[in-house]
């Protein structure tokens, strides 16, 4: 796409960028998240083009989500930029180049408001995408 800063990290795009969204949102879905959206943002953003957003319980709950998504997304040869907010897991925020995963806390996604300032765009039914299989993260 025209205008768009090349990535930090180069994709090996073994996941599209619509079913890698999806397949975030179905993995924090497995995590107990709430309030998941997949939002299709790349009419109005030139840096991504699909936003997942993701509420966690609390700060634990959050950087649960975070190793889960991290571990099971590296495993299938996807790669994000260095993450923001995992210390304080109250908005943590994984950049995979065209798809980039927001965890919140609800206090945090509330006060940010994402859905409100990306109101425009479309949202994906992401439980209607087929997902990739993906090995399960090792328990240890």
């Amino acid at each position: 796409m025209a205008g768009r800063k090349p990535a930090a990290t180069p994709r090996t795009d073994t996941i599209d960028a619509k079913t890698l969204a999806a397949t975030a949102a179905q993995l924090a879905d497995e995590k107990k998240a709430e309030e998941i959206e997949v939002i299709h943002v790349d009419e109005q953003l030139k840096v991504a083009d699909w936003f997942v957003l993701v509420t966690g319980q609390n700060r634990n709950h959050v950087r649960a989500l975070y190793n889960e998504l991290h571990v099971r997304l590296k495993a299938a040869g996807e790669q994000h930029r260095p993450v923001e907010g995992a210390d304080l897991g109250w908005w943590v925020v994984l950049d995979f180049g065209d798809v980039v995963v927001h965890l919140f806390q609800k206090e945090a996604r509330e006060f940010y408001d994402l859905e409100h300032l990306y109101s425009d765009c479309s949202r994906l039914d992401w439980r209607d995408v087929e997902l990739p299989a993906l090995e399960q993260a090792d328990a240890s």
